[in-house]
């Protein structure tokens, strides 16, 4: 980060996988990994959306094996560090190992924002391994700063070397990231991160808020690929960090060559944020609950914002992805008996 005004993590080839349903190819990877490695971006996350092992029936098969795509990008980048996301349940400790061995750098490890204790094997693994280990609070808007200051000092004795807020269903407004990341970064000894999703059009602000009040290291993705309605675009913060006078190593024009040339034909419909994307902020819903939920709408013939605002009601987290199937069945009822 030396001569930095923070660190930039770009997620495109792992929260974006959500965007696409886990269907890079090797070939996307390798393209991607060179234009973000080119423009200067220091540390480029892949794994399937849900982390390594969520190549599953109840999160979603990857198009391709997530360690070919792992080996990949460490073959294409140059100077970047390759990141992995795990969540504990999900991903296992031979994951961890492997990656290691692939040439993995940087380890992040993800859990509900009040389930930090979870994290102490995999944390405690990762420096083992030589890697530097990212304490990653998901849906980090369901808990006070105070709470959240708790859970992050818990990752931090097991050995972060940073802690995020992570802002799952971008839900937070500016203040409440401000509040969150600026506790964070007051109470603890390691550096504080912020990752945030795009649903109130807030991503952007909110990072620089974070940064404002110091934040050591900021998350985004190319053309804002995300799971709901997207996440920060990497493109939109350097080139807003430029106009601002703040550093960031990443060259803006590169950033927006890859993100219009290799991102944006993926998907050419992200970055619109629709009255669903909207919702998953407005009710507070994990992003990646998005594709499920349209999913369920569409094969019980409900109306997919009442599956949100209902999951929203019910304060549901990631890895109860089956409840939006138990909602749309219960609202299928609902409206046959009326």
């Amino acid at each position: 980060m030396t001569g930095t005004a923070f660190r930039l993590t770009d997620s495109t080839l792992r929260d974006g996988s959500h965007a696409l349903s886990h269907r890079y190819t090797a070939e996307q990877v390798s393209s991607i990994v060179r234009g973000l490695d080119a423009a200067g971006v220091p540390v480029i996350e892949v794994s399937h959306g849900d982390g390594l092992g969520g190549s599953s029936f109840n999160y979603g098969f990857s198009g391709t094996d997530e360690r070919e795509l792992v080996s990949a990008a460490v073959a294409a980048a140059t100077t970047a560090r390759i990141a992995v996301l795990l969540l504990p349940g999900i991903g296992v400790a031979d994951d961890l190992r492997d990656m290691a061995d692939r040439g993995v750098q940087v380890a992040r490890i993800a859990t509900h924002t009040t389930e930090a204790d979870i994290s102490s094997q995999h944390i405690r693994l990762a420096k083992r391994l030589g890697l530097e280990a990212v304490g990653f609070l998901m849906m980090a808007h369901m808990a006070e700063p105070d709470e959240l200051l708790a859970q992050a000092r818990l990752m931090e004795s097991y050995g972060a070397d940073c802690v995020y807020v992570v802002d799952s269903a971008g839900a937070m407004t500016t203040d409440d990231a401000r509040a969150r990341v600026g506790t964070l970064a007051e109470g603890l000894g390691c550096q504080v991160g912020h990752h945030a999703h795009n649903n109130l059009s807030l991503a952007v602000a909110n990072s620089l808020a974070a940064l404002d009040v110091g934040a050591d290291q900021l998350d985004g993705c190319c053309a804002g690929l995300g799971a709901g309605a997207g996440n920060c675009p990497t493109e939109v913060l350097v080139a807003t960090c430029d106009k601002l006078g703040l550093a960031t190593g990443v060259d803006p024009l590169e950033a927006m060559g890859v993100a219009e040339d290799l991102v944006r034909p993926l998907r050419p419909e992200m970055g619109v944020i629709d009255r669903a994307g909207l919702l998953l902020g407005y009710a507070g819903v994990y992003g990646s609950f998005l594709l499920h939920a349209q999913r369920a709408a569409a094969r019980y013939g409900v109306d997919v914002g009442e599956i949100l605002l209902e999951l929203g009601r019910r304060r549901v987290v990631g890895g109860q992805e089956d409840m939006i199937l138990d909602v749309a069945l219960e609202l299928a009822r609902q409206e046959a008996k009326a």
